[in-house]
């Protein structure tokens, strides 16, 4: 018998895939116009869940612009283990005892920039679903280690305007959920300037949350693009540096302890690499 979902499956993971190429042409476009030296590129490598499915990881090291950047999109299928399973029942997730099935996909990214007045930034997009269930969730947040307020204002516009296009209730309740999220409780402070998070998005208008979450995706590089080439020629010394290195420090942290997308994708046997490719490649601790 044919999933009634094995249709949107396809679109959904194509779009991920689409978006991904576009993130990458323009990465790539920033090495070509700033900085000195040779423009960084994307190594690209195929991933491979053991279970089901697998990926690209696309990585630029040691760039003109970006000091590391990652960008992957995956497709993966199986079952979920004991511990998944668990979590997935404590957020409301129907059925996991009797049928612990799963399939997911999205786009995971993360930069880490060469100018320390030049922003960190995540973004993601993803699709899951279980027999029981689907729903979509993502987001993007700026994380400066030299915060400008025009950057931040500029960043939380174009994701205003993303959710404004399809709720005026979306900003102010994603924006809320971003700040909780990306809170980093054992230094009580968050680990950037926030941005938008949402999870288990699932109105019962799958067509309208996929384009929900497709409009998250496409304000990406018009929130973060131009931030970024507005702060090339920004000069730095030896001092923005250290700042930007524990400020990584910090990102790592949150990273390793809290988010719940690198918990599930070690859990759930992805690529180890894939999953940790949001970790600086430089850092330092106070």
């Amino acid at each position: 018998m044919t999933d009634p979902f094995d249709s949107r499956k396809t679109r959904a993971a194509a779009w991920f895939r689409t978006l991904r190429d576009r993130i990458v042409a323009e990465f790539e476009r920033l090495e070509d116009e700033f900085g000195t030296g040779t423009p960084g590129r994307f190594e690209v490598t195929p991933t491979v869940r053991a279970d089901g499915g697998g990926g690209l990881m696309s990585v630029m090291r040691g760039g003109r612009v970006f000091e590391k950047v990652g960008v992957n999109v995956s497709e993966v299928h199986g079952t979920l283990g004991e511990r998944a399973q668990k979590a997935m029942a404590a957020r409301g997730v129907p059925g996991m005892a009797e049928d612990p099935r799963f399939w997911a996909s999205g786009i995971s990214l993360v930069a880490h920039m060469v100018n320390p007045h030049s922003p960190a930034v995540h973004m993601n997009t993803r699709m899951f679903w279980t027999p029981g269930a689907a729903w979509f969730g993502g987001g993007a947040d700026l994380n400066p280690a030299i915060e400008y307020a025009e950057d931040t204002a500029h960043f939380h516009g174009q994701m205003q305007a993303a959710c404004d296009a399809h709720s005026p209730e979306y900003y102010a309740k994603f924006k809320a959920w971003a700040d909780e999220y990306f809170f980093v409780p054992h230094r009580g402070r968050a680990r950037g300037v926030g941005g938008i998070f949402y999870d288990d998005l699932n109105t019962g208008d799958w067509e309208a949350d996929f384009a929900f979450t497709q409009a998250v995706g496409s304000a990406f590089l018009p929130a973060f693009v131009p931030v970024t080439e507005r702060r090339q020629g920004t000069a730095w010394s030896e001092d923005d540096r250290e700042q930007q290195l524990r400020h990584r420090g910090l990102y790592a942290e949150y990273n390793l302890v809290y988010d719940r997308g690198t918990k599930f994708g070690l859990e759930t046997g992805h690529d180890a690499n894939a999953v940790l490719m949001s970790l600086p490649p430089i850092a330092k601790w106070y």
